[in-house]
């Protein structure tokens, strides 16, 4: 919704993602201070720092996660597939990355598009079961990738290059284009400038025919079939390109981390967990908005950070006394599931659409606010 008196008058104009003129200030502004932010952190050596390293570490990983997100958003919230296997796509990119790295002389630029591609042809094997099953079932064909592909990579017996055998994999010092990858501030960035190239593709990739076809095929398959659309085609497309975001994120992500490993724990994890807790964020945020992964993702890390350790402190505090039959040495443990369960079951009752759609909300009724009660 745009203000009164704001109108298209030729193609252009109606093709155009910002609008107005209050659009174009506010995208500038939060450009310029997403590359602004990592020079106050160089402020520390005057003797005080109003971005810290590790706060500078939260946003890299933060936005690597928004780059897998805004993958799963165009699977699930435009074209209406579920994929809980996520996780494991991002292994696919991540692993190349390793084996690109530590076999072969591939840069870093010319190696990501190759990640991506490897990661997408494997989703799109994956997600071939679309064509029969829907919903629940669909969910349960992906979610075997999270058990196959990591069973494949830790039994790989080839000869043509070694995967580490279930131990980790370190990689060499990054390197883009002869700039060294040494610090958070590079690392930042690096994700930073990924970042934005995705989110842009993915918001001209909904407005065009393929993102138009999903979205009919989402609002109901039977009738965008009997409109001429290729159902099955554009169901793995969709299924082809989420997977090139993971693989993407998981590119980047084992560059980051300096290494990749089949450890649950370590970083970069691809448990099964961390596909869910993907799909959670997406929930959260609002599946089907351009603004979902990344209000989730703030939501999710803001809650990690700070509002499980607060309440780690008191349950472990009271808890013991009331529940005696609960360990205290397994309250900081489980308290973070426990939290990320109960917030998306109240946002699945009270917020389905997500933080997303909301925003949207406040947007239209401070537009509207002489007559928001009217």
């Amino acid at each position: 919704m745009r203000p009164s008196g704001i109108y298209d008058t030729n193609y252009v104009q109606a093709g155009a993602i910002f609008r107005t003129r209050v659009d174009w200030f506010w995208t500038i502004v939060i450009l310029v201070g997403l590359i602004l932010l990592p020079q106050f952190s160089s402020l520390g050596s005057l003797g005080f720092s109003f971005v810290s390293s590790s706060f500078l570490a939260l946003l890299t990983t933060g936005g690597i996660l928004i780059i897998a997100i805004t993958g799963l958003n165009l699977l699930l919230g435009y074209t209406g597939q579920i994929s809980l296997g996520q996780a494991a796509f991002m292994m696919v990119g991540a692993y190349t990355a390793a084996v690109l790295a530590r076999e072969t002389e591939v840069p870093f630029i010319i190696g990501l598009p190759i990640a991506a591609l490897i990661s997408g042809i494997v989703g799109l094997i994956f997600g071939l079961p679309s064509l029969r099953v829907k919903g629940f079932y669909l969910a349960m064909a992906t979610l075997a990738a999270q058990y196959i592909i990591p069973w494949a990579i830790n039994n790989y017996n080839g000869s043509w290059f070694n995967l580490g055998k279930n131990q980790p994999m370190p990689l060499p010092r990054t390197s883009v284009l002869g700039f060294q990858i040494e610090n958070n501030m590079h690392e930042y960035y690096l994700v930073l400038v990924f970042l934005i190239i995705t989110a842009a593709a993915a918001r001209n990739l909904v407005r065009s025919r393929v993102g138009r076809a999903w979205i009919s095929i989402r609002d109901n398959d039977l009738a965008a079939e009997q409109l001429g659309i290729n159902v099955f085609l554009y169901k793995v497309l969709a299924f082809f390109v989420c997977a090139v975001y993971a693989g993407i994120a998981g590119y980047l992500d084992a560059h980051i981390s300096g290494s990749v490993s089949p450890d649950a724990y370590a970083p970069p994890s691809f448990a099964p967990l961390y596909s869910i807790e993907m799909l959670a964020m997406l929930v959260i945020g609002g599946a089907g908005y351009p603004l979902g992964p990344t209000f989730g993702v703030v939501f999710y890390k803001f809650v990690d950070r700070y509002v499980v350790e607060f309440l780690n402190d008191i349950a472990v505090d009271y808890l013991p006394s009331i529940l005696t039959t609960i360990d205290p040495e397994n309250i900081p443990v489980g308290m973070p599931n426990l939290l990320l369960g109960l917030v998306l079951a109240l946002f699945l009752i009270y917020q389905p659409r997500g933080i997303a759609f909301r925003w949207l909300i406040l947007q239209s009724a401070w537009r509207l606010r002489p007559f928001s009660k009217a």
